[in-house]
């Protein structure tokens, strides 16, 4: 039987007075900094680092190193799985995407979608499936399919109308590195990305944006101290300009440097072979409130609402399709 899933897009705009919608994931780290008594706090600190890294990429011309300035949208992508089931919608994914203000020249220029990936199927599949796989076995291991159907659903989206409505590029998704590999730093040297790391061996986390049909490299760009994992389609050097690549720098090592201090705001650069800790004791904190244990507690309520939700309902469309989609298939 052919199955075609239908995509909505909706934006927010993430700024100091952004307040998170009844139906986004409360793991979501925007979300999460956007809770609690000093939320608007946390919003205007974390959107001036932002601003104030992106300046400092972005040096030439900007004397004064206030040019520019980044907006941010949340974009959230709905899905319809059963067509006639009265417009029942699924979370499927939420992405950041940045737009750069010339404050000087009053331009604006649209940034990279990605940024910051949230998955409720992601949470699912790690916090859910892969604890159950696990359970009593004297060995860890992941199922044959891990990953596909999330990965075939990112595709699905990727080649969509929707998605080509909305979107002029394919996304760069720029997360943290592993901390159970070690990294290596090359010769190779971009002027805004940065030096080049490069591993032996991929990480679980690399293998599952594999399945998305994406590649990763790791940079460690200008004064910062650990590289980021850039996951992307295409050409990351040469499919993005200087401008666009800057506001994901400055987005998510923004974020990171809240998220995970200990690798993002450490007190010394990472070397010539680097292995990221969490355990990493000299470090400076952020003024930034953010509870990373309150959110992997969250992570395994939001998988079983995705189990019971959109697994389970809808298990035997899901596999059917999955079992004959290719990306061949897929929109062009």
């Amino acid at each position: 039987m052919s199955h075609d899933f239908t995509f909505s897009i909706k934006r927010i705009a993430f700024d100091e007075n952004y307040r998170p919608a009844d139906g986004t994931r409360i793991t979501t780290n925007f979300a999460n900094l956007a809770r609690g008594e000093r939320r608007q706090e946390n919003l205007r600190n974390t959107l001036r680092m932002i601003d104030n890294r992106f300046n400092d990429l972005a040096h030439w011309d900007n004397p004064n190193a206030d040019r520019y300035a980044v907006e941010l949208d949340i974009i959230t992508v709905e899905m319809q799985v059963e067509q006639g089931s009265d417009g029942e919608t699924f979370p499927l994914i939420e992405m950041l995407k940045t737009t750069i203000v010339d404050k000087q020249t009053g331009a604006r220029t649209d940034g990279i979608v990605g940024n910051n990936f949230s998955s409720y199927v992601r949470d699912y599949d790690f916090s859910v499936l892969l604890p159950q796989h696990n359970e009593g076995k004297p060995s860890f291991s992941a199922p044959e399919d891990f990953g596909d159907l999330h990965g075939k659903l990112f595709r699905h989206f990727l080649g969509s109308d929707a998605y080509r409505a909305n979107f002029a590029k394919p996304p760069v998704i720029c997360i943290s590195v592993s901390s159970s590999k070690t990294y290596h730093r090359t010769e190779n040297h971009h002027p805004i990305l940065g030096v080049e790391y490069k591993q032996s061996e991929f990480s679980p986390t690399d293998d599952y944006f594999g399945k998305m049909g994406l590649r990763v490299r790791y940079f460690m760009p200008p004064r910062s101290v650990a590289p980021l994992a850039f996951y992307f389609q295409g050409d990351l050097l040469g499919d993005y300009s200087n401008a666009e690549l800057i506001a994901t720098i400055a987005t998510m090592e923004a974020f990171q440097k809240i998220y995970r201090p200990e690798i993002y705001n450490a007190n010394s650069t990472a070397g010539k072979v680097y292995q990221p800790s969490l355990k990493h004791e000299d470090y400076s904190a952020t003024r930034i409130v953010y509870d990373r244990e309150e959110r992997s507690q969250l992570a395994v309520k939001q998988g079983r609402f995705t189990e019971e939700t959109f697994i389970k309902p809808h298990q035997h469309t899901l596999n059917q399709w999955a079992a004959n989609w290719s990306a061949s298939t897929a929109k062009a």
